[in-house]
């Protein structure tokens, strides 16, 4: 016996299947006169998931991986440990609904060392992004693009600040034993209109929840 699904049901499942936790959208920076950092033709690219709760691990270290590479095209990128290394911790990679509109957040460190254990340049990417919940567009998935876009685009420029001088530098360290860093926070340009505003997705609406199965007891608070 068949037994047929109405419209209505139809609907409901589409619109679930689409509340399901947001990707972004693919993104790289390269520039010709840096095909690849520190004058080297070879690094090991480690990515680490730091978050809470790891929702979507792979396919979010898998995105971060895919923009490092594609923006400096002339590596050979190799995920096995050891020699010139840079490791990226992510620590946030979210977006949630909140009063008509949506915030997201991108925030990952950056370490890069030489094969010999020094450390090269180490620096802080945090990235935000707010968006009013317009009709018609997948808001979720836009907002949380622009803070990855933007993270994106400050990890490939600190990375293209490893000379290749420092090749050979040894680490150096302030006068308490810390290593020195290289951090820049640029101001964050978000900007959230209060016209054309839109219902938000059943699903996503929750302002507690985020991306996947965060609760109150462990998202960040933007």
């Amino acid at each position: 016996m068949k037994i047929g699904l109405g419209p209505a049901l139809v609907l409901t499942l589409l619109s679930a299947a689409a509340c399901g936790p947001a990707t972004v959208r693919p993104t790289s920076y390269p520039d010709p006169e840096v095909p690849c950092p520190g004058g080297r033709n070879a690094w090991s690219l480690q990515i680490v998931d730091r978050r809470a709760e790891l929702t979507a691990s792979d396919r979010m270290v898998k995105d971060v991986r895919d923009a490092i590479e594609k923006s400096f095209p002339g590596c050979k990128w190799t995920s096995a440990e050891g020699g010139d290394t840079i490791t990226i911790e992510i620590h946030r990679l979210a977006s949630r609904f909140s009063e008509g509109g949506w915030d997201a957040a991108a925030e990952w460190s950056v370490t890069v060392r030489s094969a010999q254990g020094g450390t090269l340049t180490e620096f802080e990417a945090n990235e935000e992004a707010s968006s009013p919940n317009y009709s018609g567009r997948d808001n979720e998935k836009e907002t949380l693009s622009e803070a990855f876009r933007k993270a994106v685009e400050r990890t490939a420029k600190g990375l293209r600040g490893v000379s290749a001088a420092e090749n050979f530098r040894p680490r150096q360290e302030t006068p308490d034993g810390a290593p020195l860093a290289a951090a820049a926070a640029a101001p964050h340009d978000n900007s959230r209109a209060s016209n054309d505003l839109a219902p938000a997705c059943a699903a996503r609406a929750n302002r507690d929840a985020w991306n996947g199965s965060r609760t109150r007891a462990t998202a960040e608070v933007l």
